[in-house]
Formats: structure tokens, sequence, C-alpha cells
């Protein structure tokens, strides 16, 4: 799934695990934020999520294009591959100006810049490096850490293809200095070499590092969530009550000239902490939910997509699945005092774990005319996890053959121990899907990628034989060949090759099946 509630959608997305780490691994992934300051004004925002062996990140500069990045780490804190995004400054959905992948090979750098591969010269054991970038200089100061506080590490510099050593040294018992091309940077550092804050000194620069909770509202500017120039739809800011009186906030899309009171969608993220959008930080920034919001937009359907809990325009605090259920209900029953939306005509969409919540929802409401599960889960998320950890090791080539099956079992004990402390991997493990199912009786469109590694193909057709059993006949399926679990276009489905895809777009037959069903459901005419 691909939130991050913990967190997880496995790093990338909705049981979604990036590289060979487990999800497991990812609900307990280091998350936050590095701000790099001038006295009166921030310049650079780092978000990044530590899981595994996949560091993924975004480098907001002030006045600069921003950079989107996902590391595969190796052994000793090193990088094996790293790609790279670029977008202009404040865009939202918009193809990257550039795209840069990166692999080191023996003393070459090869890099593949928009389909064209280009190799560069450096030193065997380089490790490539972005300006700006304190989470990936972090492994350089946990390698220190751990090889006696004091290290010399050759990297290879995106920016300007230039091999350089950095020198990292001890000052005091927490603190270090990083040392390259001439500047000395000043980190506060704790026992496993894990970056606190710091400086840099000669520029008048200040670090500091904030927690998830904090780097969920940080902005050098706002994310763009209009609707675009000449759309038939306006996109309005929203606030609503949700449980226990915190407030959840989002966007809500209207047609521009209603002949009447419109129906309406709510949209249900995938797990680990996601914004409105959806947005995940793959193939040039994956936003399902801006597109479905436009599609339906278009077709006379009002959409509301809300922030998480704790993410940007949201308050509260972390729970489990049943507890996101309940801000649903928050929001069907915001739009249902809405004198501009049919409250008999309100429907929901889930991806991922929003896929498992929406029947929640459904079972306990009658009066919803449908909802759509795209990648929705049958089975109880231990199954669902040991199968991401088997496949994601299985599929890892610098795991060697003779080691997985030890490596399966210790990830196995490892998310049990994890399931005892966090709340909503203990709901999510245990959850069995298809008890809610067979509650539901409003109709049902189940989408379903083929190439899918995170929710597999045959759990669409589990949970339509689920529904139909408790007697609901208005089921319907479509499983789309060559689509994974983004319902984008990949032949493998590994979370692993995630990096590497050519698209972060829904594909439009996906859109229109969706649109389609929803407009008959909803009664819009064509």
């Amino acid at each position: 799934m691909n939130r991050r509630r913990w967190s997880a959608g496995a790093g990338v997305s909705t049981l979604l695990v990036l590289g060979a780490g487990a999800l497991c691994a990812q609900r307990s992934a280091d998350r936050g934020a590095f701000l790099m300051r001038l006295p009166l004004d921030t310049i650079v925002i780092e978000r990044f999520e530590h899981t595994g062996d996949t560091l993924q990140g975004s480098i907001a500069v002030k006045g600069q294009p921003r950079q989107d990045y996902i590391a595969v780490l190796g052994p000793a804190f090193s990088i094996t591959s790293l790609s790279l995004n670029v977008f202009r400054e404040g865009a939202v959905d918009a193809a990257p100006l550039q795209r840069v992948r990166i692999a080191m090979r023996g003393d070459s750098a090869i890099a593949d810049i928009n389909g064209a591969a280009r190799g560069f010269a450096t030193t065997s054991g380089a490790v490539p490096l972005l300006n700006n970038s304190f989470a990936l200089a972090e492994l350089f100061t946990r390698r220190a850490r751990a090889g006696g506080d004091s290290a010399d590490i050759v990297v290879w510099g995106v920016s300007g293809g230039v091999t350089l050593t950095i020198s990292i040294r001890p000052v005091g018992r927490d603190s270090m200095t990083l040392t390259v091309g001439g500047v000395q940077e000043r980190l506060r550092v704790d026992a496993s070499g894990r970056i606190e804050g710091g400086a840099i000194p000669s520029q008048h620069i200040e670090l500091v590092r904030v927690d998830p909770a904090a780097a969920a509202g940080l902005r050098l500017g706002r994310p763009d969530y209009s609707a675009p120039a000449g759309a038939p739809y306006t996109a309005t800011e929203v606030t609503l009550a949700g449980p226990g009186g915190m407030t959840l906030g989002g966007t809500l899309t209207m047609p521009a000239a209603p002949a009447g009171r419109v129906p309406a969608v709510i949209t249900i993220t995938g797990s680990g902490q996601q914004d409105r959008d959806e947005y995940i930080p793959v193939a040039g920034g994956y936003r399902p939910f801006r597109q479905i919001a436009d599609t339906l937009g278009r077709r006379g359907i009002a959409v509301l997509r809300l922030d998480d809990r704790m993410v940007g325009a949201s308050g509260g605090s972390l729970g489990t699945s049943a507890d996101y259920a309940d801000d649903i209900r928050a929001a069907v029953a915001f739009l249902r005092t809405r004198p501009d939306v049919d409250d008999d005509r309100i429907a929901l969409l889930g991806h991922s774990e929003g896929g498992m919540i929406a029947p929640m929802v459904a079972a306990t409401d009658p009066r919803l005319k449908g909802i759509v599960l795209l990648a929705g889960p049958a089975q109880n998320g231990m199954n669902i996890i040991h199968f991401q950890q088997r496949s994601a090791i299985e599929h890892d080539a610098s795991i060697p053959a003779g080691v997985r099956d030890s490596a399966i079992r210790a990830a196995a004990i490892s998310l049990d121990s994890l399931a005892r402390t966090n709340r909503w991997l203990d709901f999510f493990m245990h959850y069995d899907p298809l008890a809610t199912a067979r509650r539901v009786k409003v109709p049902v469109l189940i989408l379903q990628g083929a190439t899918d590694h995170q929710v597999t193909p045959e759990q669409a057709g589990q949970l339509a034989s689920a529904i139909r059993s408790g007697g609901n006949s208005d089921v319907t399926v479509h499983v789309f060949a060559g689509l994974n679990h983004l319902f984008v276009p990949d032949t493998s489905g590994l979370p692993s090759g995630y990096t590497a895809l050519k698209s972060s777009r829904v594909t439009p037959e996906v859109l229109g099946t969706l649109a389609d069903w929803l407009a008959i459901k909803l009664g819009v005419s064509k």
C-alpha cells in the first residue's frame, strides 16, 4: 500500500515497498527533513525517508528547480544507484525537466540522462552525491562512526560529474566536521552518526533536523492544488471536523456550472502518511488522485480529496485503519451538509489500504451509491507483508541464494516483533478484509493491475467472491494487463523497479473505466 502511516505504501506506495526493504522495515523507517537556514530565511528543505535499503527524498531550494531522488543502498553505507527527477519550482503534475538515472559500476558512473546513456570516469567505490542533501551525507557520518569516527570518502558529484574526497573528523563525542571542496560543515551527531543539526560557518547557514510531524507542514512554496487553466470545474480549499475534534483539510473540486446539486466522490489514500494527491516521488511524481479529480470533474462529479492525519492541512495523530475509516465517515457527513452536493449521490474511491478502508465505511453506510477499490487487499496484512518480504528478497540479486531462506525467516520474526509495539501494523496484520466485504451491500467496482507485486492480482477475485457471497450481486471486476500496483505500465510490477518507470500517470483506460462506472452509479449523463 502506499502510505507511510507509522510508516509504509511501501515507501512508495501502498503496501508499497521500494528495493528489497520489506514493509515491516518501512514501518520503522527514519523520516523527517533537513532545513538549511540563513539568519532570516529558510533556503533549502530536504524531506527524506530511509526505509530498508532505500533512501528517498525531495530537495527544494528557494528559486531553483526541485530534485526528487531515490537512492538504492549497498553494503557499508554505499549507494549502488541513484534516480533523480528535476522539476521546475512549484511544479505539481508537470513532467520532469530532466530525468537522471545513475549506476555506479567499478570505476565508472553510468548516467542515463533523459534516455541517453553516458559514462563518467571516477574512482572505484565512489558514492554519488547531490548538492544540499544531508540525508545522503548522513550515510557518510554513519560510516565514519562505524569505522572509528574518521573517514575519507570518495564521492562523485552528480552536479558537474566531478570526483571529490569528503573528509570526516570527530570533534568531541557529539560532533564531527565534514569537509568537501574546501568548505567545512560542523555537524552534531549521535552515537550512531545520525545528524542532529549543525552549521556551515563560512556561509552563515544553520542546519536543522525536524521530525516527520513538523516536516509535513513545511513549505518553501505551497503545492498548487488549483484547477488547471480552462478546466470546467473549480478547486476550493476546505476544512472539516474529524474524529475527536481534529481538523482534516483538503481540496474540493466542483463542476463550474452545475444544473443543481451534484454527486461527489471521496478519495482514500494508501498506507503511510500521504497528501491529498497521494503523491509519491517515482517516475516524475505520481499523483493519482489529482488525475482522478480532473477526470471526474470533467464528467460533472465533485471530488473531495484530503490530506492524511498530520500531513499538510490535517491535524490529529496516527491511528489504525479503523481510525482512518472514521475520518472518511466524517468526510461523508461533511459533504451531506453542503447544499451544493446531493447527499444521496456520494461514492468512495480507495487505493491499496484505501481499498480496505472503503468497504469498512460502506458496510456501515448503505446510503452510499458505490465504492471503487483500486488494488484493495483481500488477505490479512500478515499474508500480504510476508509475500512482500519473500518477493523482495527473492528478487534481490545482492542477497546470495544460499541465505535467502534465512533472510525471509529473519524478516518475518522482525515483523512479528514490530507489530507488538505498532498499533497500525498490529491491526493491519490481523484484520480480515473478507469478513467486512461480505457485509457490503452497495455497488462495488474492483480494479487491479495484473503485474501488481504489492496486492497480488488474485485478490481482486477473492474480494468479489466475498462480496457476492454476502448477497450483493452488483460487483464488477477489471484486471488490467501490464499495469502494476500504481496502475501505470510496468511489465514486472516489482517495487524495486519503480525508480525506472517511464510514466507516473494512471493510464487513460483505468481512468475511463472508473469514470464510466461512477457516472452510471451516480446518475450522471455523458
